[in-house]
């Protein structure tokens, strides 16, 4: 039986205040997840270490939206893997298609952070989605395996262990829309079936595979229901911890 993983996309919001208001209501909200379920918050850089110490002792585990390929050196603005570390990460979302579409992040970049996330202990969230575009065109699956294709590029079997893959739609991102179950579960499906090729059958039934897009407290029950859809990566819904506690609550 594989783990469910909720993961919370804060992106760019709370400031510091906010961070301490948001992790307290979600403490007072959120009892013990299901055996085999883990939750996973992910402010904004600023709020790592406040939310660190906020966690303590807590159900959640604490993960980035980003990190640098590099270690360390002149690359201002960046965060590397070690002072994710530090401030007690255990996971990094890579490859989100917020960073593909505005900072033009390629499949080659993400599959470096990867493995310098694998490599040093944190565990990636690698992102795959295609646009609207081309799910119109019929092209999704093609889409979606080159991506798969790129960012695990080189990745072996052993650091596959560490890797949480997240598929989605990016016509689906903060639109209010989403993927349909059956839409949800074919692609993960598929994602699964790839990665046998690429690995190994018994590799690809223990990984796990989120749903991210619009992911709301309506329509969790019946996404995480799928066969293949392993947890979620939440972006608006997890910003109130009513609705992020019932996500969490979704999970069979």
């Amino acid at each position: 039986m594989r783990k469910k993983v909720i993961a919370g996309n804060w992106k760019m919001n709370k400031d510091l205040v906010e961070t301490v208001e948001l992790i307290n209501g979600l403490k007072s909200v959120v009892a013990d997840p299901k055996p085999g379920v883990s939750v996973v918050v992910c402010p904004p850089f600023t709020s790592l270490a406040v939310a660190a110490n906020l966690l303590k002792d807590s159900v959640f585990k604490l993960g980035a939206q980003n990190m640098s390929e590099h270690d360390e050196g002149a690359y201002t603005g960046e965060v590397s893997w070690k002072m994710l570390k530090s401030v007690g990460c255990e996971y990094v979302v890579l490859g989100h298609s917020e960073r593909r579409q505005y900072f033009s992040e390629t499949n080659e970049l993400i599959n470096q952070k990867a493995k310098k996330a694998v490599a040093n202990g944190l565990i990636p969230i690698l992102c795959v989605g295609e646009t609207l575009e081309e799910r119109e065109k019929g092209i999704t699956e093609q889409v979606i395996s080159a991506q798969i294709r790129g960012v695990l590029s080189g990745l072996l079997s052993s650091d596959m262990e560490r890797v949480i893959m997240a598929y989605e739609p990016v016509w689906a991102i903060g639109t209010g829309r989403n993927a349909t179950p059956v839409q949800a579960q074919q692609v993960h499906q598929h994602i699964r079936k790839l990665v046998a090729q690429l690995y190994s059958w018994s590799l690809a039934e223990g990984l796990v595979i989120q749903y991210g897009g619009s992911v709301k407290p309506d329509n969790a029950s019946d996404l995480l229901a799928q066969n293949d859809i392993d947890g979620a990566l939440v972006g608006g819904a997890c910003l109130k911890p009513d609705s992020f506690a019932q996500i969490i609550g979704s999970v069979r």
